[in-house]
Parts: C-alpha cells; structure tokens; sequence
C-alpha cells in the first residue's frame, strides 16, 4: 500500500511498497483512510526531537476512515461504518481508562511510565503505525472509533481525532472562570484552537502570542481575539505583565512544545544539539507572565528528557500546572455537539488539501511555514475517487 515512511529527520517519502496492515488481535479493525492530517507534533518527530522514532514508521495520529475488516472480538463497529478514530489508543478497561484518562492507557504502552499508546508517534508511545497511509491497523476497536454523524463534514470529524479536543482540553485545564484573561503561547492549529475554545468556558480577554504573521492574522479572525509577534514585544513577560495591570494572567496555555523559538539558550539547547526534551521557551514565558496563584495548562509536546523549566518560581507563585494528552473519547459528545450548533468551525482552519502522494511537500509546507499554512490535510486516491 501506499503510506508516509520516516527515513530520519527531514527525510520522509511516499512509499508505494509498505506492508499492508493485519488483524493481531481480536479487537482489532482495519480502517481504509478517508482522510489524514499532518499534526504540528508530527513536526517534533520530523525534526528528530523524539527519542526512538525509527526509521520505517508511518506517523499520522489524525485520521478518519472506513471499517474494512474487524476482528472476532469487536462487536461496536461493523464493516462499512465511516469513522473518526482518537489519537490515542486505550484499551477502555485499565485503571485509567476507567478514569476516563485515555491518553494514559497502561495496556497500549505498558512499558511507558508516563503516555499511553498513541497511532504514529515514535516507539516512545507504543511504536504504531500511524494514519498517513491507504490502511491502518485499529487496536481496541471497541473503545476508540466514533462513528462520525450523517450531518457532519469528513474535514470537520478528522480534526475532532486530535485538534479540537487538545485545545478544547487546555482550555478546560486552564480552569478558566467568568472574565478571566487567558493567555495562549503559540499560534498553530492548536493554540488557535485553545484560543477559540478559551470563550467557550466564559474567557473575557484572549491573548495569543506567536512570531509568525499570518498565524496571527488568522487567529485573530478565528478567535475574535487579540494576537501579537513577540518579536516586536521585547521582554514579553513584561508585556504580560504591564498588559494585565502588572498581575499577571488568570491562565496561561503552553500549545508550542519543543519546537519553540524566542530564546537563544533554549534553541541551542532544546532543538540544536539537543540536551534537553526540547526549548522550554513557551513554557517560561507561561509561567513567568501568570498571576501569583494562577493556573498554567500544558499541552505542547515535549521529549521525555529533562527541560530546563524555572520550578522555583512555580513554587513562590503558588501555580497551578495542569497537563496531559487530550482524552479525547471522553471529549467527543460535547464537541460534536458544539460543531452542530454551530459554537466551533473545525474545518474552517484546513488551509492545504494534498494528494497522500505529496505527503512529503506536505511536511516541507508546514515545517518551513509556506504557502500561508495552517493545517493540511492528507486524501488518499480511493477517497478522492
């Protein structure tokens, strides 16, 4: 079949020749690809900031499709149902799972201490195959797949797999209370996400900070909300501070990760050499621009190697840090239910739309921020059909 496959950083092709995938298990289902996306966390992966992602591997962990073939054991999904399938992969039945923390699964990745399995995001996180590819393989059927409703867009139920619920999760996380100022670093799909959800759990001031223009531009459409390039700031925590009275926000929201730029030592460090899960950059401003008492939400991705992160201030502020991968499972009713009503536009952030076949112009589009790009989505030929 035809997939993405990693052949180290910055090195990824359309291969034609990759192994079909088969029922293991039997929970397991074989989902043909209706359409995939490119993540900006696969961006981590692309530039070799996650440990153990090994060359052969098919990334993509956003991805809807059509059951093609399920195992003797799932019995909520019938060949035919058109799905949307959850980043993360739970076994539904663990203590966490039953905890509704799906994106901490013992059973997906029982040799991990931290994430539980996730589809196409290094060895890391269970070493599966991911989405941008013909077929993928579907652990736990029963637990994952949603079927997507009749009267839902397919571009608006493959950003419900990961997108909508990580910023719908940090805004949840943040805590956000009636008139709070909430602050997000970072202006890709899922800050601009976090930001528009921020209004939803009754923000009365959203601020986003990004370096890049036209992210800014189109957050500041997306999510009515104020946008500005930390470039032009200078100390950008004295600009929190000063923009808020010289309190500090109610919530700050980490949506960069280990790719953040802004800080030389941090680059160095984080993304150049690196020593470190990554530049802790966002990280710092967060904490550094809340209030004493307020609450950080994390939800960019770092390494599991150390970060250089300023705890004793978390400490002396008496901080709240929140963070986790999304559950989205658990988030899904009260989404679908937002996009019905109209209260969120998922699809309305898709910028690119690429044959599967140009996966690879896909990632140079999105990593070196061309062409405008905001989030693109991958179409395999049967889809486009």
């Amino acid at each position: 079949m035809l997939a993405m496959n990693f052949r180290g950083p910055f090195r990824i092709r359309a291969d034609r020749n990759m192994p079909m995938p088969e029922i293991k298990h039997p929970q397991d289902a074989i989902v043909r690809v209706t359409r995939s996306c490119i993540c900006g966390s696969d961006l981590h992966l692309y530039h070799g900031l996650v440990p153990d992602t090994r060359v052969g591997m098919t990334f993509g962990h956003e991805f809807t499709g059509i059951v093609e073939e399920i195992g003797p054991g799932v019995d909520n999904l019938k060949v035919g149902d058109h799905v949307m399938v959850p980043f993360n992969i739970a076994c539904g039945t663990c203590p966490f799972c039953q905890q509704k923390l799906f994106g901490n699964c013992h059973e997906s990745n029982p040799e991990a201490t931290a994430v539980g399995g996730i589809f196409g995001y290094s060895h890391t996180a269970g070493g599966y195959d991911g989405g941008q590819a013909e077929y993928v393989r579907v652990p736990y059927a029963n637990v994952g797949p949603t079927v997507i409703p009749d009267w839902m867009d397919l571009d608006d139920a493959v950003l419900l797999t990961d997108v909508v619920p990580t910023g719908y999760q940090a805004a949840e996380m943040g805590g956000i209370r009636k008139g709070d100022t909430v602050v997000v670093f970072g202006a890709g799909p899922v800050g601009i996400m976090a930001a528009k959800c921020a209004w939803l759990f009754g923000a009365g001031r959203v601020i986003v900070i990004d370096h890049i223009e036209y992210r800014l531009e189109f957050v500041k459409q997306y999510a009515q909300c104020e946008a500005y390039n930390f470039k032009e700031l200078g100390d950008v925590v004295e600009f929190m501070k000063k923009t808020t009275g010289w309190y500090g926000a109610d919530v700050c929201i980490d949506a960069v990760g280990a790719d953040a730029a802004g800080d030389a030592f941090q680059s160095l460090v984080g993304r150049k050499l690196p020593l470190t899960g990554g530049s802790a950059t966002a990280l710092h401003w967060a904490i550094n621009s809340v209030k004493k008492g307020g609450i950080v939400s994390i939800v960019g991705v770092y390494g599991p190697l150390d970060a250089l992160v300023p705890i004793g201030n978390v400490v002396n502020k008496g901080i709240t840090i929140r963070a986790n991968q999304a559950s989205v499972k658990r988030l899904l009713p009260r989404l679908i239910e937002h996009v019905r009503e109209g209260r969120l536009n998922p699809k309305a952030i898709i910028s690119h739309r690429l044959p599967l076949e140009e996966v690879a112009e896909g990632y140079h589009i999105f990593s070196a921020k061309r062409d405008n790009c905001i989030k693109p989505v991958l179409i395999p030929h049967h889809a486009r059909a």
